[in-house]
């Protein structure tokens, strides 16, 4: 599969680095807005060619899966460019900057037969098995609520503070814990609160949200772009609870009952980087014709999306282009 990158920022170089190591990949194209920086891209990465537009790179005939690495107030705007030039699509969380937007996305997809996936790399992963497994063994008895946190200290970074490319710390941190609860309680979510902090600019540096389940599940979770924190997921039941060391890159799983003694633990397989998982299924996905990847179906990619937009509208975040 001849993969191509559109964007060559940060998150690109990791993406580059792990399908330098997957033997079905071939690091094929990059495109940036600079014609210098995406051949300096292709140089340092293995990359075979370097565009200095995005459309001139979707237009080559020979790429078969895009990664979109750019900010999210762009992903629309690129996705539409890919499936516009019948290109399948992998595009970097968020999605899009709203619910919205995913939607016309999706349908652009589906009208254009593309694939359209979005790269929430733990979607993919195999802890996400492994955490189901335990979960529905009955270990910890009947589950009743949650806790997961994820923060970075990048409040300084441009598209963290700045609103017209959909900065803040939800989109960028806030979709992590928001998945892990997604992932292990669903999303029939009847009741959502939040509370944010927010910067002179406008945007989210720190969200406190609380999902209320209608079974009666609650799931606590928080972001915080100013600080570090310890990464971590729990689910409680009432025979014991569940630790996953760093929800956004599992490290291990430990069981807990409720006297508070380890039960078990269970380490995650070795990885390139975590990105291959995503990779992977798109290559399945395309094998089998499908349009979209089941480990993040669009309802969900869409679903996301709606609750993000709901905490936004508690919290006073609105986005330039949505006044």
């Amino acid at each position: 599969m001849k993969m191509a990158i559109l964007g060559a920022g940060g998150i690109a170089k990791k993406m580059a680095a792990t399908i330098q190591e997957i033997p079905e990949v071939e690091a094929y194209a990059v495109a940036s807005r600079s014609l210098e920086k995406a051949e300096r891209f292709a140089r340092e990465h293995g990359f075979k060619k370097a565009y200095g537009s995005y459309e001139e790179m979707v237009r080559d005939e020979a790429v078969d899966l895009v990664y979109v690495a750019t900010p999210h107030s762009h992903h629309l705007e690129h996705g539409k460019l890919c499936a516009a030039y019948g290109k399948n699509m992998l595009v970097e969380k968020a999605f899009t900057q709203n619910a919205g937007q995913a939607k016309e996305l999706l349908e652009l997809a589906k009208e254009k037969k593309v694939l359209a996936a979005e790269a929430i790399w733990t979607r993919y992963m195999p802890s996400r098995q492994m955490l189901l497994d335990i979960m529905e063994s009955g270990i910890i008895g009947e589950i009743c609520s949650l806790h997961a946190t994820l923060s970075y200290p990048v409040a300084q970074v441009e598209r963290i503070r700045r609103p017209e490319l959909a900065g803040g710390a939800l989109l960028d941190l806030g979709v992590y814990p928001l998945n892990f609860a997604f992932m292990a309680f669903g999303d029939d979510v009847e009741k959502i609160d939040a509370s944010a902090v927010l910067a002179e600019t406008g945007v989210d540096m720190a969200a406190n949200m609380t999902l209320t389940y209608r079974d009666g599940k609650v799931a606590s979770l928080f972001c915080d772009a100013r600080v570090a924190d310890n990464r971590e997921g729990a689910i409680y039941g009432d025979k014991g609870y569940i630790m996953v060391q760093n929800i956004n890159n599992c490290e291990m799983i430990r069981v807990y009952n409720d006297d508070h003694a380890l039960l078990k633990e269970a380490s995650v397989p070795a990885q390139i980087t975590g990105y291959e998982y995503e990779v992977y299924a798109c290559m399945e996905a395309l094998q089998k014709g499908e349009l979209e990847c089941p480990q993040m179906p669009h309802k969900d990619i869409i679903r996301v999306m709606e609750v993000m937009d709901e905490i936004r509208a508690k919290i006073g975040v609105i986005y330039p282009n949505e006044r």
